[in-house]
Parts: structure tokens; C-alpha cells; sequence
């Protein structure tokens, strides 16, 4: 009964574990294999980003049109931006006190290579292109989801403004939304077979690179990301829930984190995410609306890694990382970068860019962070993704107050 019990709760996780180590151990041992197992990996990654773009639109029309209190809507969005921002602050004050003692470029020995850096946008280029899109169908990339999700909230509005969930476009938006759902769970039941194939070749292709003149900035990254982690989720979940909060975010908080840690995508865990959530009892009208902003907006661990590599730069260079606007300019950039990130693999090449040229470094700063960024990536969408499940708690206990864990049985808490 007890084994039983167990398995019910953690059997999901265990298996992604056991698929991710599989597929390690065949990649270590046998490159070629890993190698081979490629096209089933992509299969599975392909499925989730196929599924992102009418989940995203779906999950926030449906919530935003059928929701009759647009009170408790506009208390969501602005709980919503006022936690993406208080936690990028914190994470923000915990890198710049670790970097204090452990720099990430003492002892390094990298070669400076020049690259061109491709020409950046405008402040008002960047807003405009981040924001809106200038064709309808531009919606349907995954690389323009801050577009689509204003634009899936203006067309929620609009049916809410229209009947609601009474009318026959908010009744078929509630059935996609169940239809989706289902969908997400037929595609997650392959990811312990999706995401061991995925990383065996991952591991066969670029587990040597990871061992080279950047170790040194893995072991200052990785062991902050774990730091930002032991303190700060704890904290969160207790705010947001007591004790019960922090047992359910510990219950449920692994699968998002594993498999944004496989991926390297936001985009791509947000229906592990939304799975997550409903499990710890989140009300689907608030994850619905969270999760997709946060795969875009809310990026703790990118924060932490925009202001390592900014640290790093500064000791390759020989500057002083030192002075109060020093560091108020790496939070804003920090936090600028990752509100600008994508969901998808390789969006940090704007943070960086942007990094490289708010401080005015050379052209040959960008490959470094570039590699940086590439050996950071796991971790970070890692953080940045189980944040999302964190953040939607944080919200919750904003708008419904600090019983609402009381209000909401859920099957995780059975």
C-alpha cells in the first residue's frame, strides 16, 4: 500500500530520472548509440513545441474570456508583474554578494576569439518587435510569444466582453482547453523514452566541451543556481502557503525542473508546468495566465546568469566589478535581458548582445559570453521554469490571500 502510495507520487519523476540517466550513461559510453537515438529526442522536443503556441493562446483566451470578475483579472496581471520583478531583485542581491567571494573568471585561461556582433535594434526597434508582430501568422512562432500572449489577452477580453463562457466562443474555448490538456498528458507519458534519447546525444555530441577552459565559471554558476534554490524557493512556497506549500511545491516542483533542465526550454515545460500546478492546487484561471508570461518574462536563473557573465567580463577585461551604479546597471540589464529572452534554446543571444553593448565591451566579448551562455542554459531554464510554478503560487496567495490552499482540493494534496 505504502510502495504503492509512493509510486503514485513520484513514480512520474523517478521514470524521467531513470530515462535522463539511461540515456547519460549512453552517451558516455557509447557516443555512436547516443548519437543514433537523436531522432527520437527530437521527436519528443518537437512534440512539446508543437503543442506550445495553442496552449499558450488556448489557456490565456479561455482564462481571460470566461473569467466574469475582470477585477480578479487585473489583480492577477498586476500580482503577476509585481512578483517577476521582486524575485529578479532577489536573485539579483544574491549573485552580486556571491561574486563578491567566488569570481567566475579567477584562473581562467580563454582565448580571445573576434566575432562580429550582428547589428542590434534600437530601444524603440526592440519594444516594437518584442511586443507586436506584423502579420497575424507571425503569431504562430514560438520566437514572438510575448505577441501572441498580448494578443491572446486583448481576444480574451473581447469574448469576455462578448458572453463569456456563455457564449458558443467561450464554450469552445473551454473544450479545447480540456482538449489540450489531454494532449499534454498523452505527450508527457513518452518523455522518460523522449528525454533519455535527447540527452544521449547530447552527451555523445558535447560532454567534452563541458570540461574545458570554462569550468571554472560552471563550478562558480551551478553551485548559485543551488544556492538561489535551498533559500529562496523555500521561502516563496511558505509565503505563499505555510508548510503546506513548501510540502506540495517539493512534491510536484522536480518535473518541471528536470525537464526544462533537458530541454533548455521554457516553452517547452510549460504543460509540465501546468500539470504541476494543478497538482499543488493552483486555480487554473491564475496558471493559465502566469505560466505563459513567465516562460517569457519571469527568468531568475537567466538573471543570475547575466550578471555572472557580466562579472566575467569585467575580470577578462581587467576592470573593477565595483560601485553602486555598477551594480544597479547590471541589475537593470540582468533584468531587461531576461524579460527579452524567448522560450526557446539560443534566446540569450539578446541578452548578451545587449549585455556586450550597454557596457560598452569590445566585439570579441560576445563569443565568450556566447559560450557562456551555451554552458549556463541548462541550469538557468531549469530555474526559470520551476520558478513559473513558484511564481503562480506567489500569485495565488496575492489575489485569493493565505487560505487559499484550504479552498482548492487538489489530487497532489490526496
Amino acid at each position: 500500500m505504502k510502495e504503492s502510495k509512493f509510486w503514485k507520487q513520484y513514480g512520474s519523476v523517478l521514470l524521467l530520472l531513470g530515462g535522463i540517466l539511461i540515456g547519460s550513461l549512453i552517451g558516455i559510453f557509447s557516443p555512436d548509440t547516443g548519437k543514433i537515438l537523436k531522432p527520437l529526442g527530437d521527436i519528443f522536443i518537437n512534440l512539446l513545441f508543437t503543442i506550445v503556441v495553442p496552449l499558450v493562446f488556448i489557456s490565456i483566451t479561455a482564462a481571460v474570456g470566461t473569467m466574469v470578475n475582470r477585477k480578479r483579472l487585473g489583480k492577477i496581471l498586476g500580482s503577476t508583474l509585481v512578483t517577476f520583478i521582486v524575485t529578479g531583485l532577489f536573485a539579483s542581491a544574491l549573485v552580486l554578494i556571491w561574486v563578491q567571494f567566488f569570481s567566475p573568471a579567477s584562473g581562467g585561461d580563454i582565448e580571445l576569439s573576434t566575432t562580429e556582433i550582428d547589428k542590434t535594434q534600437s530601444v524603440s526597434e526592440l519594444i516594437v518587435s518584442t511586443l507586436t508582430v506584423s502579420d497575424f501568422y507571425q503569431l504562430l512562432d514560438k520566437s514572438h510569444m510575448l505577441a501572441l500572449i498580448i494578443f491572446a489577452i486583448l481576444f480574451g477580453l473581447c469574448v469576455s466582453m462578448s458572453g463569456g463562457d456563455e457564449s458558443p466562443v467561450g464554450k469552445l474555448l473551454k473544450n479545447l482547453n480540456e482538449i489540450i490538456m489531454r494532449f499534454v498528458g498523452i505527450i508527457m507519458k513518452l518523455a522518460p523514452i523522449g528525454l533519455g534519447a535527447y540527452f544521449a546525444n547530447l552527451i555523445a555530441e558535447y560532454g567534452p566541451q563541458l570540461l574545458g577552459d570554462y569550468g571554472r565559471s560552471m563550478i562558480v554558476y551551478y553551485p548559485l543556481c543551488l544556492l538561489y534554490v535551498l533559500i529562496f524557493y523555500p521561502l516563496y512556497a511558505y509565503f505563499s502557503g505555510g508548510k503546506e506549500g513548501v510540502k506540495r511545491m517539493l512534491k510536484h516542483i522536480f518535473t518541471p525542473a528536470i525537464t526544462a533542465f533537458a530541454t533548455q526550454s521554457s516553452a517547452a515545460t510549460l504543460p509540465v508546468n501546468k500539470e504541476a500546478c494543478e497538482k499543488i492546487g493552483v486555480p487554473s484561471d491564475i496558471s493559465d495566465i502566469v505560466l505563459p508570461m513567465g516562460c517569457t518574462m519571469h527568468m531568475d536563473g537567466s538573471v543570475l546568469s547575466s550578471i555572472t557573465k557580466i562579472v566575467f567580463l569585467f575580470a577578462t577585461f581587467n576592470l573593477p566589478f565595483t560601485g553602486i551604479d555598477t551594480y544597479a546597471m547590471s541589475i537593470l540589464v540582468a533584468i531587461c535581458s531576461a524579460f527579452v529572452l524567448s522560450g526557446a534554446p539560443g534566446g540569450g543571444l539578446v541578452g548578451e548582445v545587449l549585455i556586450v553593448s550597454m557596457f560598452g565591451f569590445p566585439p570579441e566579448a560576445f563569443p565568450l559570453i556566447a559560450t557562456l551562455g551555451f554552458l549556463f542554459d541548462p541550469m538557468a531554464t531549469a530555474l526559470n521554469a520551476s520558478g513559473d510554478t513558484i511564481a503562480s503560487m506567489i500569485v495565488t496567495r496575492l489575489v485569493e490571500g493565505k487560505n487559499w490552499l484550504l479552498q482548492h482540493s487538489t489530487n497532489g494534496s490526496k
